[in-house]
């Protein structure tokens, strides 16, 4: 059993792009868009260099109603969108993978929590769920 990974081939026709000029064409494009850029920690340090805010996700929860543009571009996960929308219902909140996901979000589906609530209702338990940021808005 070979315990080499393969090496994806890499083109030699792409040119060569700057990251400097990268990172000034994303700053004229956050201008021309009327857009602020978040990130969170997990992301790569190329995405957090080019975002107006980074942190984790209550941190950028936050700071995500100091926006003053109309536009939202979260590079995260898909609840920090949702936190960021619920906050700013008036601005655009775009997830650049909207199939990125939490597993801490995804440990409490809003189907069982619904259905685990109403077996407490009718066992005539009173009771306020309280849930923390990284949970989905369904929650």
């Amino acid at each position: 059993m070979s315990t080499e990974l393969p090496i994806a081939p890499t083109s030699t026709d792409a040119p060569y792009e700057d990251p400097l000029d990268l990172m000034d064409e994303i700053d004229a494009l956050k201008k021309e868009k009327d857009a602020t850029i978040l990130a969170h920690f997990y992301t790569d340090g190329e995405i957090q260099d080019i975002a107006d805010f980074t942190g984790d996700s209550l941190k950028l929860a936050r700071d995500a109603t100091m926006v003053t543009t109309s536009t939202i571009v979260f590079a995260g996960v898909h609840f920090m969108g949702e936190s960021a929308k619920i906050m700013n219902p008036e601005k655009t909140v775009l997830i650049p993978d909207l199939l990125a996901g939490c597993s801490l979000a995804e440990s409490c589906p809003p189907d069982k929590l619904a259905a685990y609530q109403e077996e407490l209702r009718a066992q005539g338990r009173d009771f306020v769920t309280v849930a923390y940021i990284n949970t989905s808005a369904a929650v």
